[in-house]
């Protein structure tokens, strides 16, 4: 019995679906970027605006509201607006985890 579910989960896992494989896909480029692992990590703590984002970071404004997009679409972060001011912060355990466990993974000897 648990062999039938070990080779139907192995049938399953390799029968990805074409959406399935580009998302994760577009994550993976997400990660592979320095300035969004950056980005990610800092928003892991907490909450950010986009001012302060580039400021921590010391990077330009632009290049900064640039990369929350296309973190953004691929819903990694989210934001929540108080008045003119956009506040970012993560949208997905799963990612956070992912990228802290790679962190963990460069950082260990």
């Amino acid at each position: 019995m648990d062999e039938q579910i070990k080779i139907k989960n192995v049938e399953s896992s390799q029968h990805l679906d074409d959406e399935t494989l580009f998302v994760v896909s577009q994550t993976f480029k997400a990660l592979s970027d320095p300035t969004r692992i950056r980005i990610l990590n800092l928003l892991c703590a907490d909450e950010h605006s986009v001012n302060d984002i580039a400021e921590i970071l010391d990077l330009g404004q632009s290049t900064v509201s640039h990369q929350l997009r296309f973190l953004k679409n691929l819903r990694l972060v989210k934001f929540r607006r108080e008045g003119t001011t956009l506040y970012y912060s993560k949208d997905d355990d799963h990612i956070m985890n992912l990228l802290k466990q790679a962190i963990e993974h460069a950082a260990h000897n």
